[in-house]
């Protein structure tokens, strides 16, 4: 397995490198600002207008609640119905919309992922929106090692960049760490069986050794805050027990240029190169499923 290295360029500070080495995360408070996350919060509302039209057209609601906030829509059109018609609509969405692309490409996002990994930075092809509905059990997302996803992917480190569109907290969800386990290598898993999202599951007994041996940090931040994280770190988030508020996030990958792209996942991009800036992804790229610009 290879350690984690930290790199002289970016935009993290020596502590903040330290503390990712050490404990495996570190958080970025109010990272984007609430402008640059719009575009993508507009984008997933016409989602759930979609969803809204459809859930009408089955029945299975009423009202589409157009005029209800984009923190509390999607949550209005499932009060009441079951993890069954939740889970038709996927636990988490990947799509090429727009609003993705700038926010993958951001320069702050990637200043602080160079900090960690270099300049040569692939923006992995695993990517999520994850809508976090109040008191539906396929919400809650079990111990897990992002790496569990992808176990015999030549790639290491990926780093997880885990972004709320609103303030996430314990009440909704937020992300809940087991700090230093991202030196252990992928532990035993299976498919987690309650909800039907069949999510990757730490088996309890490694679970519950790595609790006794590093505790377990509650990390609630702010809208725009970004949570940085490597594929080995031990995470997991609970039901939202709040009344109303779904709980939005997104969560990014991104890797150095010389590990394996998962091709079998989907199609990356290279979102930063300083030996090659003129093969950088553009959003025709991207839209196109190009993971470089094409040389002249």
């Amino acid at each position: 397995m290879t350690d984690t290295l930290t790199h002289p360029g970016g935009s993290l500070t020596a502590s903040q490198k330290e503390q990712y080495e050490v404990e495996g995360y570190v958080v970025l408070p109010n990272l984007l600002t609430l402008e640059e996350l719009q575009p993508i919060m507009d984008s997933l509302s016409e989602k759930v207008e979609s969803i809204a039209q459809e859930m009408l057209e089955k029945n299975l609601i009423a009202d589409p609640h157009k005029d209800v906030p984009f923190e509390h829509r999607l949550a209005k059109l499932f009060e009441g119905l079951t993890d069954r018609e939740f889970n038709t609509y996927g636990r988490s969405w990947r799509e090429r919309r727009p609003g993705f692309y700038d926010l993958m490409s951001n320069p702050k996002i990637l200043d602080a992922v160079e900090s960690l990994i270099g300049p040569e930075i692939f923006s992995n092809p695993v990517y999520n929106v994850r809508p976090k509905v109040p008191n539906v059990a396929a919400g809650a997302v079990p111990w897990h090692q992002d790496k569990s996803y992808w176990p015999d992917a030549n790639s290491n480190p990926v780093i997880t960049v885990w972004i709320p569109l609103v303030n996430a907290d314990e009440e909704n969800g937020c992300l809940r760490i087991c700090p230093r386990t991202h030196r252990k290598r992928v532990l035993s898993y299976h498919a987690e069986q309650q909800t039907g999202t069949e999510y990757t599951e730490i088996d309890d007994e490694l679970v519950q050794a790595a609790i006794d041996e590093y505790g377990v940090d509650v990390v609630p931040v702010t809208a725009g805050s970004a949570i940085l994280f490597n594929d080995r770190c031990l995470h997991m988030s609970t039901l939202n027990q709040s009344k109303d508020r779904v709980r939005w996030s997104v969560d990014l990958r991104y890797q150095p240029t010389d590990q394996d792209p998962m091709p079998s996942h989907g199609v990356g991009f290279l979102a930063r190169s300083h030996l090659y800036p003129q093969r950088v992804a553009t959003r025709e790229d991207w839209n196109a499923e190009r993971p470089e610009h094409p040389e002249a």
